[in-house]
């Protein structure tokens, strides 16, 4: 007989467990967001410590409160002073980690060289979608569980005819998604229930521009230069070692199919790409074009830039995070991205500004892109037809690599460019300095021909400046130092600085003089004079105020490039980067906009507008012609774009540059003071100043304080100090420590900005 009871029924009957010892608690470290700047030491709670990994989103005990932290070192020796103490990670956001492992790295690089607060980098690097985390779009499919025999089927026909006929449906279509089944919810859930079907739900990534079919593209045969390029930059993935290229190739040369070989070969390796672009807009063509190249790679290409769905932001993030996506097109912030095994970056329009954050922290993702490069030890290939001084001072020094595409593909020749000098114009036109004859002639030249055209005028709205010629009383906005812009759609004054917005007066509010004038013209004062001269045209306007509508951009192209546009006319958004064959027109109608500016980059910035519209002609089998507007049809850049000489103007301007040290010759920190009370801003940077030179004499060349040359924004005055060094690195540390140690002055903040691009 066998016992009545088992030998553990009665406490003293049981042996003694033998005692085994825990394993000891791993330990990271953790840095908050909202901590200071500061990394504290955790336990990694037994559930989840084989998943902690750098990088990974953790909720912490901080101090009273609950809060968030990303993992900033593994494994770490925990002080013994504070043995017994040590708090436990709370909970573990995701399985996988959110950062890649070299985010701490450069998240402390970034903070270092711009002098911003550790923990607004975090902020910057972890989107706000992935932070706080974004319901997954859950989709559910109904497919058959088995197969039922004639009997059983007509069983269900006579039991339950509706169930049978799903049970048909089934047969015929197989796994089909629960919302598009044409039977009501009882029909479905009584056929699941008896165990016939079965109901699956998985997520649905939500990928933006996802309805971009790959449909693969024909292999293009590079030429000479194209291949030289190409074999230069594989040479350095196959070294394994961080490498810089700045590939100077004039528009139309065919930089992407050079970017296109080297991403082939990364994919091939395993390994992952960012593509950077400077504007949003350009993400669709960009997006497409990859897709198509590298349709027969097998790889997901995701998009990342700002106006993405938080859905959108969150999937396409996830997707890189956990692999499944290895290569990325993205704008400035894409360069954090989490892509695994990264081994190339490119930053196409490498100089364009918008590459620059605007708001601390002010990185610049270009540098950062190459600095990323460096601490992962992978390639990075910087491309333009009209490269930066910067970056041409880099490859001229050694730093970067050079690779040059001196020819348009097939040889097609570069547009001639034409320049019209608006001063005379004037005599002809009868004061209408919108548009020029050669202008209008052209662009009816091209309707008749059945041809397109581009036409760029970076000021939007209708008139610049609204004034009254009794008192001279210009209207300005309340809150900015700046005349409002007349927009007549609505019948508005905006700002542009501030967005500020007023009904449009029938009477000067200085005067009262009914003599107001509307002076200067913008994109819709440009559309109403294309109109009016062309009204067979099909004319459409391309700036901040027309495409405020989700992938209203990305339409308007396909629009365009379908034939179904005549006339684009927009803003800077089609300056660069588009690549239609049947435009044989850009037109610039204001080249002065750029080029009279108290900015010492100005010429620069006229100089490669003038290069990258004029490479918008031209790029198929019909000849292109480049019109240029301008009031000082002399002046240097202008000539230089005339003529297509880049190595003229980059030796002319690097020499203009060395006469005053302005960069490249040496690097930039501006230092901004701005708050409400101008007095007390000019006081407060003036004691700043004699503070610095006090306390570190010789530190940097030190050229202000003075007036900010747009002085007021969003009713903030602003001064600015400018400081020259050789090397950001060793005078940043102490301008950041002494910054610490001054007085603060209440209502006023300070902002440094490490190598800008915009000085107004």
């Amino acid at each position: 007989m066998g016992e009545l009871f088992p030998a553990d029924a009665f406490p003293e009957n049981v042996p003694a467990k033998r005692q085994v010892a825990e394993p000891p608690a791993r330990h990271v470290r953790v840095m908050p967001f909202d901590g200071g700047g500061r990394a504290y030491t955790y336990a990694v709670p037994a559930e989840f410590s084989e998943k902690i990994a750098l990088g990974s989103l953790v909720q912490i005990p901080l101090g009273s409160r609950s809060a968030l932290g990303i993992v900033w070192e593994t494994d770490v020796a925990p002080d013994a002073s504070f043995a017994g103490r040590i708090r436990k990670i709370s909970a573990l956001r995701y399985d996988i980690p959110v950062l890649a492992p070299d985010a701490p790295k450069l998240c402390a690089w970034v903070a270092g060289y711009y002098a911003a607060p550790l923990n607004s980098v975090l902020l910057t690097m972890l989107p706000a979608a992935v932070r706080q985390g974004v319901r997954p779009v859950i989709e559910r499919t109904i497919s058959l569980a088995g197969t039922l025999d004639s009997d059983e089927l007509e069983k269900l026909r006579r039991r339950a005819r509706k169930q049978a006929e799903l049970y048909d449906f089934l047969s015929e279509r197989g796994n089909v998604p629960r919302g598009s089944l044409p039977f009501s919810a009882a029909v479905i859930n009584a056929l699941v229930a008896s165990g016939i079907a079965r109901e699956c739900a998985k997520p649905v990534a939500r990928l933006a521009y996802a309805d971009i079919a790959s449909v693969p593209a024909k292999r293009v045969e590079l030429n000479a230069e194209q291949q030289a390029a190409a074999d230069s930059v594989a040479r350095s993935l196959d070294a394994g070692k961080f490498r810089a290229h700045l590939l100077h190739g004039v528009t139309g040369s065919g930089k992407t199919e050079v970017y296109i070989a080297a991403i082939r070969k990364v994919l091939a390796e395993g390994g992952s790409v960012i593509f950077l672009v400077p504007e949003v807009a350009l993400t669709p063509q960009t997006t497409e074009r990859l897709r198509s190249r590298l349709a027969d790679c097998g790889t997901q290409i995701v998009v990342w830039h700002s106006n993405l769905s938080a859905g959108e932001r969150f999937d396409a993030w996830m997707e890189m995070a956990r692999g499944n996506a290895r290569v990325l097109v993205g704008a400035r912030s894409a360069i954090f991205a989490p892509l695994r095994n990264l081994r190339l970056i490119i930053v196409d329009e490498e100089h364009e500004p918008s590459f620059k954050q605007g708001e601390t922290p002010f990185y610049h993702g270009r540098d950062v892109a190459v600095y990323r490069a460096h601490l992962i030890g992978a390639v990075c290939v910087l491309g333009s037809a009209t490269p930066s001084l910067e970056s041409f001072y880099n490859a001229r020094t050694g730093k970067y690599v050079l690779n040059r595409i001196l020819k348009r593909v097939d040889d097609r020749p570069f547009p001639p460019m034409r320049i019209i000098d608006m001063r005379r114009e004037i005599l002809h036109m009868q004061g209408q300095t919108t548009f020029s004859r050669a202008m209008f002639d052209a662009i009816a030249e091209r309707l008749v021909g059945h041809e397109q055209s581009i036409l760029f005028l970076n000021r939007r709205g209708y008139s610049r400046a609204v004034i009254c010629p009794d008192c001279g009383n210009v209207i300005s906005c309340p809150h900015c130092s700046g005349a409002l812009t007349f927009h007549r759609e609505n019948r508005i004054l905006r700002c542009h600085l501030c967005d500020y917005t007023e009904s449009a007066p029938s009477r000067c509010p200085a005067c009262g003089s009914e003599n107001i004038r509307k002076k200067g013209f913008g994109t819709q004062r440009a559309e109403e004079i294309l109109a009016q001269r062309f009204p067979e045209a099909r004319i459409v306007r391309l700036d901040a105020d027309t495409m405020e509508r989700k992938n209203e951009f990305r339409a308007v192209l396909e629009r365009f490039r379908e034939g179904k546009i005549d006339i684009l006319l927009g803003t800077q958004m089609i300056a660069k980067g588009l690549d239609f064959p049947r435009v044989t027109l850009a037109g610039i109608l204001d080249a002065d906009l750029s080029l009279h500016v108290p900015d010492f980059r100005a010429a620069e910035r006229t100089f490669q507008l003038l290069v990258q519209v004029a490479g918008r002609a031209g790029r198929g089998q019909l000849d292109g012609e480049v019109l240029v507007q301008t009031f000082t049809p002399s002046a240097p850049p202008v000539q230089f774009a005339k003529r297509a000489e880049f190595d003229e103007f980059l030796e002319d301007e690097l020499e203009r540059r060395r006469e005053f040290r302005y960069p490249p010759e040496r690097h930039l920190i501006r230092h901004i003071f701005r708050g409400i009370e101008r007095e007390r801003v000019e006081s407060a940077i003036e004691a700043w100043a004699e503070f610095l030179e006090k306390n570190a004499p010789g530190l940097v060349e030190i050229r202000g304080p003075a007036p900010c040359p747009t002085e007021k924004i969003q009713d903030n005055f602003r001064f600015h100090l400018w400081y020259f060094c050789e090397r950001v690195p060793a005078v940043i540390g102490t301008i950041s420590r002494l910054r610490s140690a001054f007085p603060k002055c209440e209502g006023v903040v300070d902002l440094l900005d490490v190598d800008p691009t915009d000085v107004n």
